[in-house]
């Protein structure tokens, strides 16, 4: 059996597992869900209390498309945990609470990690120990390279907790850069976009069979630039705009003889799904029966209540994806969300939606024209650009690009899975390996 190399793109939405056999074929590993088989699988965590036997229960855990399956069949009340990746920066959120217990983060990852591993250990049929993992230029929340130091050290060690040996990190633009490099026939000097749930980066570096024949320079990487904002920031915009003001965003309560707002806090938290489980606290739920009581819009409040205590993050989520995608390709469309009796639904042009992201979409362009900025190169001289990851999808998000570059310029494919593939490249290089 040929020695395989492996690559783990971790993202903060969708994780991708790939291996190669070191003469420039790679594969994805492929994982099995109710409806057939996907290759990207969720970067999420369901955990449920077990029975107990006298002494503290055991808590069960399920990743990825298992996960989400438990979650939604499952007649008792677990946790669905989003978005693990984006904490990694932060210095003060180190652990939650889980039935009575307290989890790192590190342990929480661990456990998606490891079930990503075991399941590709099954599909490649070697063990999976030693990889290229893929990291952002800029985690979500990083203010200084020190955090992006502390975030690498909190990611090893969730790594090392899942059963990996050896890591080698990777940044995630230069691992698509591998990818698309491996499908040329002629030297080029490109730029990756590369956008995931929670981070925006950028690499500029010449790649081609001439580059890897000569050997690889550390000067054929011009620079790197990131920026913590992207699909989930997106995401957040469409529920501050259609979902929020349906649960009572905006509204008034009585407190005596004064007319007070409901407290905003509430609502940011509701535009992060990781955040979603923090409101599920007792203390959040005696707050809002309170002011249920005493709102002028008390069905938005029981709205609001209902979606939190029932924990629908992840099918609000859902819709928001979907209305997301349809503006993608249309002009006009509908935000739809239905559950029992509560029903949200609001119409959306695309212009409206790209008007909620212009911060966002400025963030951006800023970043991506500090790159050219840092490294003295000029948009003129980059031969081709490639997109890649979910938000590539986004029309005002390509608009950026081919205002700089020209449409003729922009190249996109394999959106969710190319870094992974790129880092099984990499991890087969000889003088790369971990």
């Amino acid at each position: 059996m040929p020695h395989l190399c492996f690559g783990l793109d971790f993202g903060t939405t969708n994780t991708s597992l790939a291996w190669s056999t070191g003469d420039g074929r790679v594969e994805l590993a492929r994982f099995a869900h109710s409806s057939g088989e996907t290759e990207a699988f969720r970067s999420l965590l369901y955990l449920e209390k077990g029975a107990s036997t006298g002494g503290p229960a055991a808590v069960h855990s399920w990743a990825g498309p298992s996960g989400i399956e438990r979650y939604l069949e499952a007649d008792s009340h677990g946790r669905l945990i989003q978005s693990l990746k984006s904490f990694l920066s932060s210095r003060t959120l180190q652990a939650t609470d889980i039935f009575g217990r307290q989890y790192t983060i590190e342990e929480l990852i661990a456990r998606i990690v490891r079930q990503i591993r075991e399941e590709g250990e099954q599909r490649a049929g070697a063990p999976i120990d030693k990889a290229a993992i893929g990291r952002p230029v800029r985690f979500v929340g990083s203010e200084s390279t020190g955090d992006d130091n502390h975030a690498v050290s909190r990611l090893t060690k969730a790594l090392h907790l899942a059963g990996f040996s050896e890591i080698r990190f990777e940044m995630e633009p230069v691992a698509a850069a591998y990818f698309y490099e491996s499908q040329l026939d002629h030297d080029e000097l490109i730029l990756i976009g590369d956008f995931g749930g929670g981070t925006s980066d950028f690499s500029l570096l010449r790649v081609g069979p001439g580059v890897r024949r000569r050997g690889r320079a550390a000067s054929d990487l011009l620079g790197n630039a990131g920026v913590g904002l992207a699909g989930d920031a997106f995401d957040a915009k469409i529920v501050r705009q259609l979902v929020s003001p349906s649960l009572g965003a905006g509204s008034s309560f009585r407190s005596g003889d004064k007319s007070l707002p409901m407290p905003n806090w509430v609502y940011r938290k509701l535009e992060r799904w990781h955040h979603l489980s923090f409101l599920r606290s007792s203390d959040v739920a005696n707050m809002l029966r309170s002011l249920h009581a005493e709102s002028e819009a008390p069905e938005k409040i029981h709205a609001l209540r209902h979606i939190i205590s029932e924990n629908l993050g992840f099918q609000l989520h859902k819709s928001v994806q979907e209305v997301k995608c349809a503006l993608s390709t249309q002009d006009h469309a509908t935000f739809h969300f239905e559950d029992g009796a509560l029903v949200i639904q609001q119409e959306v042009t695309r212009a409206g939606f790209e008007s909620w992201v212009e911060e966002e979409l400025a963030a951006i362009e800023t970043c991506v024209d500090s790159l050219f900025t840092s490294s003295a190169a000029s948009p003129k001289d980059v031969d081709m650009v490639f997109l890649t990851g979910g938000s590539s999808f986004v029309p005002a998000v390509r608009r950026i690009f081919e205002s700089r570059f020209g449409a003729h310029r922009i190249r996109t494919g394999n959106e969710f899975t190319s870094v992974a593939l790129g880092l099984a490249l990499i991890a087969a290089e000889p003088n790369r390996n971990a």
